[in-house]
């Protein structure tokens, strides 16, 4: 059906043509997907386009009803006018950046972006014509081409350079026409489209075009729409010398049999971050994969990255800034980390544990108790990619993850993510210490439902007060005061409460403030550094002090801390 037609690129252009995007994105998406060969054989890249596109949508509409809701509160719910161009573009460009998904979603919309900052540009004009279009989109091709780490002719990036330079030529003799700027781009990106299998190998043995750059030129279809009232006329792309795919194989599993060496994992997520913060966090992950693209600006960006290890591309987002909405997706099919063995893989236990102790001792403990462990060592937390080879050790259907640390949150967090990717079924219980995971799994019962066991132990751990005896390694203000190097510090929950010189005196003035609350089991770990004499002391005063409190002690090893103490 045809559209009323804009003459300007104005609010309601950009809500036209978001609109218009959707919906040929949304009769396009299985077309694009099947097409999709670069740089991974996923068959996604429409369903991406589509859902970045979505939300850009979204975020125009939220704009246009907030300013409705305006006009009635002023009183004037018919007066005309509607949110200015820099409102819409704005939203348009944050709702595609928040929404992107995927390599050609996330670049798309950085071109939205690059739009937007010269359609925002001097002011707040009500409305740019054919040259200020033409502007934005040489602006656009040039922002998403910065944003790619290694750019790669015959992709999405060369269709939108190619509808730049189109629409360059046309803006000559159309002043403030965007009719002819847009349909000139359209025809640009669309003759570029045809020649991507002559500048990309992998189209041209697959037998398709670019899918993000068909991607695009949907999207400009859209654009000429919404100036002329009527959509171009879908002519074929033409595909020069390309081979045709037979046997009923897809155009991805050709490009599959070519190349089957990539990363495993997809990374995306939203980033709080400074500009020197991402321009080192560029350099950081452009060495751990490849298909980097990060986008956005103003503290917020949109972060998409390939790698093998997916919890490192993680924990460089934490050293960052601060990440979230954080995907991890799994390019290969079935278990990949058993595939080509040359025998088929071992039974999986329905439910497993795994945990990260501080110390060789707990290790055994836990061991015995039947966890799968990772050995955290002073001074050397372990990565994410430690934590998700013992989620794989475990070799489980289901399992439980025990952090044992606080500083290990997001570390676990993307661990989990990135089991989950493998059909692995993860529950993350954020125990922050050694003596709380004891306690939860004190309840485990492999036997019981999945949700209920997790729910007991983490009852049990959030049940369980834990504290620490250490040695101030330099003078330091804590929430009891200044502490100097040398000095024994007693920690209840995290937080420093008591100050002393000697060791047994501060884990006694420790102990009693935990017991002050009341407790049933205390639980002491001692560290290969501590006092032999600590842990007797101790006992002997929750015998002496603490009516029906029982002690139980184990031996950590080097665990970093002198003494751990839990409270049930």
């Amino acid at each position: 059906m045809a559209q009323v037609p804009q003459r300007f690129f104005d609010a309601l252009a950009v809500r036209t043509w978001c609109g218009l995007s959707l919906r040929a994105l949304g009769r396009a998406r299985e077309e694009i997907d099947a097409i999709n060969v670069y740089p991974v054989a996923d068959g996604d890249t429409g369903t991406n386009l589509y859902l970045t596109v979505e939300s850009a949508v979204a975020a125009v509409e939220a704009v246009f009803a907030a300013h409705a809701v305006d006009a009635v509160d002023a009183g004037e719910p018919d007066a005309g006018g509607g949110p200015s161009l820099a409102d819409a573009v704005g939203a348009m460009a944050h709702g595609a950046l928040i929404g992107a998904r995927g390599n050609s979603g996330t670049i798309l919309a950085q071109l939205l972006r690059g739009m937007a900052q010269v359609l925002t540009a001097g002011g707040e004009p009500a409305h740019t014509d054919g040259p200020g279009l033409r502007l934005a989109l040489r602006h656009a091709a040039e922002s998403a081409r910065q944003a790619v780490a290694h750019p790669v002719e015959g992709t999405v990036l060369t269709v939108a350079s190619a509808a730049a330079d189109a629409a360059d030529d046309a803006a000559d003799g159309t002043e403030g026409d965007c009719a002819a700027v847009a349909r000139a781009a359209y025809e640009g990106a669309r003759a570029a489209l045809a020649a991507t299998p002559g500048q990309l190998p992998v189209l041209e043995r697959a037998g398709v075009v670019d899918a993000g750059g068909h991607g695009l030129v949907t999207v400009l279809a859209a654009l000429v729409e919404t100036f002329t009232g009527r959509a171009p006329d879908p002519k074929p792309v033409a595909v020069p010398h390309a081979r045709v795919a037979h046997g009923g194989e897809t155009a991805g599993e050709c490009a599959a049999e070519d190349d089957e060496s990539g990363p495993a994992f997809e990374v995306i997520y939203l980033l709080e971050a400074g500009d020197a913060a991402v321009a080192r966090l560029r350099q950081r992950l452009d060495a751990l994969g490849d298909s980097l693209v990060v986008v956005g600006g103003d503290g917020l960006w949109n972060v998409h990255v390939h790698v093998d290890d997916a919890g490192a591309a993680v924990e460089a987002g934490v050293e960052a800034g601060r990440p979230y909405r954080i995907r991890i997706t799994h390019f290969g099919h079935g278990d990949a980390h058993t595939a080509g063995t040359g025998r088929p893989p071992r039974e999986r236990t329905q439910r497993a544990v795994v945990a990260v102790v501080p110390g060789e001792g707990l290790a055994g403990l836990y061991t015995e108790a039947g966890a799968t462990t990772v050995l955290a060592r002073p001074g050397e937390p372990p990565a994410s990619g430690e934590l998700v080879q013992a989620v794989r050790r475990a070799h489980a259907r289901e399992v439980v993850l025990l952090p044992n640390d606080a500083e290990l949150r997001h570390t676990a967090a993307a661990a989990a993510e990135q089991a989950r990717t493998e059909g692995i079924r993860v529950a993350l219980i954020p125990t922050r210490s050694a003596v709380q995971g004891i306690a939860a799994l004190a309840v485990h019962e492999p036997e019981r439902r999945f949700d209920e066991d997790v729910v007991a132990m983490t009852s049990a751990a959030g049940a369980t007060r834990h504290a620490e005896v250490a040695v101030a390694e330099r003078q330091s203000w804590t929430t009891a005061g200044i502490c100097q190097a040398g000095d024994v510090l007693g920690l209840v929950d995290g937080d420093v409460a008591v100050i002393g010189a000697d060791v047994t005196e501060v884990a006694e003035t420790v102990l009693d403030r935990m017991l002050a609350a009341g407790g049933e089991l205390v639980t002491l770990v001692l560290g290969d550094e501590a006092p032999e004499a600590v842990t007797a002391h101790l006992e002997a005063r929750v015998r002496e002090a603490y009516l029906a409190v029982d002690t139980v002690v184990y031996r950590g090893g080097r665990q970093g801390a002198l003494l751990l103490i839990g409270v049930e």
